[in-house]
């Protein structure tokens, strides 16, 4: 029997998509080029190490005995109602998103595509990325019209990896499709297994709810960064700051500092969409500047180590340093643009003696070396010159860390207050 859903891209996007897909019992068939993802899951394993215990292995049997199948055969994509592209998409060098693997998605799709097929993309792209980059392609190497012989749609993901409350079949799923038609052909997937589905006028308005959602917790965290750097240099407490301004009810939400900003959610910045080099002819200064702020974070994180250091009398050349939590969030092992490689790094440079622990992450490098793993956390934590908490996992007991310790520094304002040095 052809199934009713075909996942391309197994990766961060893509396998919970098709965990709630499988579910919600829609026939399900997940595509990955890579033939060591399909092998593990095939297998019964997750491909990759997400640490918040929603991908186990338990839970990847349970997909395959309700039906679900991993492949790397393209032909099965010519079986499907619905295919919902997730491949990654990340930020070059240039700030431009990559859309490679959102084009190696299209081009193993179009030949296979049937009339009447639904197609949907989740992938974080800019607007009119949809329209102007994926339709083509489709188009091209299918011989089909979208809006006419085939369903074409956006839909922003917005998982959230580690949340405990919000999953996809409970939060609300934005739909944008290249006519109205096919708005509701993929709201009518949708509405299989998810609880809400919110319409948007079309595809490009979709694509900007991602670029908003995205640039909204990235220029509010750069705020909460800039006036920790602030709140430290005049000797005040930026903690206390924020636990009294969030008792407002109306028109404040918090967003606490950090030592960067990382994840799968990447700022997009609508003036980079090099697939036609086009630009919109004068710069985001908000995006700007929140990225500077934000990509600097790690280098404040640094200082801060090393000043702590110099002033309990103790060179960074040497010291012993041990990092605590290297994922990009609480909670789970992605490291997916985690701070925690560029402090690392730095403080690599300055020639201090690195060690790590994270209940995640079992294996760990930076700059191509190794760095040791400690296996007693609290026994490290007393030997280190420096203890620096990147990510405050659920599994620290920062009070008793805080007592171990010698020197501790919170770079998530999570330890109680006067236990540590805060960012």
């Amino acid at each position: 029997m052809p199934a009713d859903l075909a996942v391309i891209g197994l990766g961060p996007l893509g396998l919970p998509l098709a965990q709630a897909a499988t579910a919600a019992s829609v026939a399900t068939t997940g595509y990955d080029p890579d033939p060591h993802a399909v092998a593990e899951l095939r297998a019964g394993r997750p491909p990759f190490d997400g640490g918040d215990g929603s991908l186990t292995a338990a839970g990847i049997r349970r997909m395959l005995s309700a039906g679900f199948r991993p492949t790397t055969d393209d032909a099965e994509l010519g079986k499907v109602r619905t295919a919902v592209i997730c491949a990654p998409t990340r930020l070059g060098e240039d700030r431009a998103l990559d859309l490679s693997a959102v084009g190696e998605a299209a081009r193993a799709l179009a030949p296979r595509l049937r009339p009447h097929t639904t197609v949907v993309l989740e992938s974080a792209v800019s607007p009119g990325t949809t329209e102007d980059f994926l339709r083509p392609l489709l188009e091209a190497g299918s011989g089909l019209r979208a809006g006419q012989d085939f369903h074409l749609a956006y839909s922003p993901s917005r998982l959230d990896p580690g949340n405990r409350r919000h999953g996809v079949a409970n939060t609300p799923k934005v739909i944008g499709g290249l006519t109205p038609a096919c708005t509701e052909a993929a709201a009518a997937f949708y509405g299989r297994i998810c609880e809400k589905v919110v319409r948007a006028r079309g595809p490009r308005e979709a694509e900007a709810v991602k670029v908003l959602e995205s640039n909204y917790r990235y220029v509010n965290i750069a705020l909460a960064n800039e006036m920790a750097v602030f709140c430290h240099d005049i000797g005040v407490d930026l903690w206390d700051v924020v636990r009294c301004a969030e008792t407002k009810p109306f028109g404040f939400q918090a967003f606490r500092p950090g030592p960067g900003v990382g994840g799968h959610g990447v700022p997009i910045d609508p003036n980079y969409i090099s697939y036609k080099g086009r630009s919109l002819g004068y710069p985001l200064r908000m995006m700007e500047l929140a990225q500077e702020v934000n990509g600097r974070m790690p280098r404040y994180v640094t200082q801060r180590s090393a000043t702590l250091l110099n002033e309990h009398g103790k060179s960074a050349r040497g010291a012993r340093v041990l990092l605590l939590g290297v994922s990009y969030k609480p909670d789970t092992g992605d490291q997916e643009g985690s701070p925690a490689r560029e402090v690392a790094s730095r403080l690599m440079e300055l020639g201090a003696q690195l060690s790590y622990h994270d209940p995640y992450v079992h294996e760990w490098s930076v700059l191509g070396r190794p760095v040791p793993r400690a296996d007693c956390l609290y026994e490290a934590a007393a030997e280190a010159d420096l203890t620096v908490l990147l990510q405050p996992h659920r599994t620290y007991d920062l009070q008793g860390l805080a007592v171990k310790a010698q020197l501790l520094l919170d770079t998530r304002g999570a330890s109680p207050a006067g236990a540590a040095h805060r960012l």
